[in-house]
Parts: structure tokens; sequence; C-alpha cells
């Protein structure tokens, strides 16, 4: 599989809903400038609405030249449509939902009430700028009515919508299950497709219960051609898809060659410095783990072959591959890490006695590096030649 598809980052307005996450104005920019560098193909850059400085960042994203589209995030209102146009972009974010339930607890509105504003808005916005992207989503689409749903949809496909995105917004859906976003996704463009209808579909999937990445690939095998993620995941709860992973996914398993995966953990750093959020040291492709082997049979095979326990180069995504000396080493681990450090004149007697040291290390909970393993080498070669 190998079929057109993009990746629209939310890190700078669904990462701000993370609690404690707040970016300014400068770091916002040159977020929006790693993403572009890798080959994001929209970036949401935040709700312009909310307040005069996510509106003075969209602003200032929007006209910093960058190849990307450049998205804002808008309600069902024409004041919010008029901030984000006001703003330069070329993407607008529309949503408004058609739920039975909300409608009539929260909105206090017939379904065709809401479909009429929504459809309005729709058609400001491509008045006011023609060649705007504008996508419509029905908030917490996989739980509402899915008639509501097509109703919706397809007005706002008449009324001028580009995209219609599909909301897992409490990452409800689950694979292989009754609620499997391939069969959403499947029907939802069938259905819209007989009614003369071809927008894009999007997906926004939460990770409320993990599954938020399978899901996105189950939206994409299904025809989904634009899929929400971002740095970390960050986001409301749980968060939604992890950028790193998605990437990585659709590059090396679906053959979807269009980012630079190496310029990955450049980013991850970056956002984590600034928002607060420590990158798991167990997290794919950009933990500090990832790519480290530990046991001695992983670190005996792996030194032989890589491939033997892994499934990704490393390289690709713009890591090394390292071996951690701990309680789990092997003399195998041991002699990989003295051959790399350039020792190899050390006797088998003092090697076992600096394995011992080596496993006593990582029994109380940590990892012995090679700038650290070099000074265990000379102090048992300085004791050798001491009693000597």
């Amino acid at each position: 599989m190998n079929k057109l598809v993009w990746v629209l980052d939310s890190t700078l307005r669904e990462g701000e809903q993370t609690p404690g996450v707040y970016f300014d104005r400068h770091i916002k920019l040159a977020i929006a400038k790693m993403l572009d560098e890798i080959g994001i193909n929209i970036i949401e850059t935040g709700h312009p609405a909310v307040t005069e400085e996510i509106y003075d960042a969209v602003n200032k994203i929007a006209h910093s030249g960058l190849k990307t589209h450049v998205g804002a995030h808008a309600r069902s209102n024409n004041r919010d449509v008029e901030m984000a146009i006001e703003c330069g972009v070329d993407f607008v974010g529309i949503f408004y939902c058609v739920s039975d339930d909300r409608l009539s607890s929260v909105f206090k509105k017939e379904l065709d009430d809401a479909i009429e504003q929504i459809t309005q808005v729709i058609k400001y916005t491509k008045q006011m700028k023609p060649d705007v992207l504008i996508r419509y989503t029905p908030e917490d689409t996989v739980r509402s009515e899915f008639s509501n749903v097509i109703k919706a949809a397809s007005a706002a496909c008449a009324a001028g919508a580009d995209i219609i995105s599909v909301a897992d917004t409490t990452g409800y859906m689950v694979p292989g299950t009754d609620r499997s976003m391939y069969d959403y996704i499947k029907k939802l463009k069938t259905e819209l497709n007989n009614m003369g209808h071809f927008p894009k579909i999007a997906v926004h999937c939460h990770n409320d219960r993990g599954l938020a990445l399978a899901n996105a690939l189950d939206a994409y095998r299904a025809g989904a051609e634009i899929i929400d993620a971002s740095v970390l995941g960050l986001g409301e709860r749980a968060g939604i898809v992890d950028l790193a992973q998605i990437l990585t996914a659709l590059t090396l398993d679906y053959g979807v060659n269009q980012w630079d995966l190496k310029k990955l953990p450049e980013l991850y750093k970056f956002v984590s410095d600034h928002s607060g959020v420590p990158i798991p040291a167990n997290l794919p492709v950009v933990g500090d783990h990832a790519f480290t082997h530990c046991a001695g049979v992983h670190t005996h095979a792996a030194a032989v072959n890589p491939m033997h326990y892994e499934s990704l180069n490393p390289e690709l995504v713009g890591r090394t591959r390292t071996f951690a000396l701990d309680h789990m080493s092997g003399i195998a681990s041991l002699k990989y890490a003295l051959q790399i450090l350039e020792l190899t004149d050390i006797p088998e007697d003092v090697q076992m006695e600096i394995l011992k040291v080596v496993k006593s290390v990582g029994q109380k909970g940590k990892t012995v590096e090679l700038s650290e393993l070099k000074h265990i080498v000379d102090f048992y070669k300085n004791k050798r030649s001491y009693k000597a």
C-alpha cells in the first residue's frame, strides 16, 4: 500500500490542551519551522479566538514563508472564522457536535438548526477566502448517531467543505470489534461517495485506551487521507497519535516516503524542553532506550547482526544503536563494549572481575556507560599492577 496521505501536526493546538503545557510565541514559530523541515503537510497552529497571544502566534507562523499548509481552529461561528482568516492561514478547521444528546443537553438545538449553522459558517469562510481548505469535524464523531454524521457531513460538503474529519474524541474505537475505525471510515466514504461527495477524510484519534496509533493505521488502510498527530502524543487526557510513530510506520511499513525522519530527535528534544513533558525512555523511535540493547543474549546477537533484535534501523530516524551494561549483561556484552573502546588486551580473568563490578552496579538500578567502563578497566589494570 502506497497511497497519498497527509499528516496534520496539532502540537501547537491540541498539544496546548495538555495540562500545564504552554508554548511562548517564539517557541511556537520554532516548532512550526522544524515541522516544516520534516515535511509535515498541515500544521494546526492554534485557535486564534482563545487569546491574543495565540492569535499573534498563528499570524506570525502564517506569514513566515513555510512550505506547508498553516491551519487554525475555529468554532462554528463567523467571528472565529474571521479571526482565523485575518491571520492569513490557508486551512481552517471548523467543529460542531451533532449527537442528539449533546444537541439537546448542551446546545439546545435541533439537528437541522445545527446543520444550518455549520453550512452558513462554511459558506461564509469560502466567501472570505475562496481557496482556503476547510475541514468540518462533527465533534465526538464516532459516538454520534451515524445518520446525523452523514446528514451534517454531506451538507458541509455541499456548502464547500474540503475535508471531513472523523474525531474519536474519547479514544472509544477498538480494532477488530464492532467499534472498528476501519469499518467506520469505509462506511462513511461509501455513503458520501454515493451522495456525490468526495471530500478528503481525516481522522483525529485520542489515546484513552492506548489504541490511537492502531486506529489511525486502520483508518489509513480504509482510505483516510489525513491523520492528526502531535509530538509526544500531547493533547487532552492521554493525548492523541504520536507523530514520530505514525511517520515511521507510514514510511517504513506502508511505503509513504515524504518526510525527513532524521529530524525527529531534535524536534522531540525541543518540544520536551519547552513543554516540560519528559520523553519516556521507552518511547518508540525517540526514547533513550528505543535502540539500546541490554540483556546478554540480545547484545551478543545484535553485535553480530542488529536485525536479530531490531526491526527498525536507528539511522533511518536519526538515532544510533547502543548497548547498556548492567546486571543483565554477559561476557559477550562486555567484550563488545571493550572492542568499542579499543581495549583488546584485557586478560580473561580481569574481564570476569570487571563483569562482576558491572553486574553489581546494575543491581543498584544503574547502567555502566562506556565512559565509566573505561575507568573500571583502568582501576583493575592498576590493581593488577600493584599486586604484581
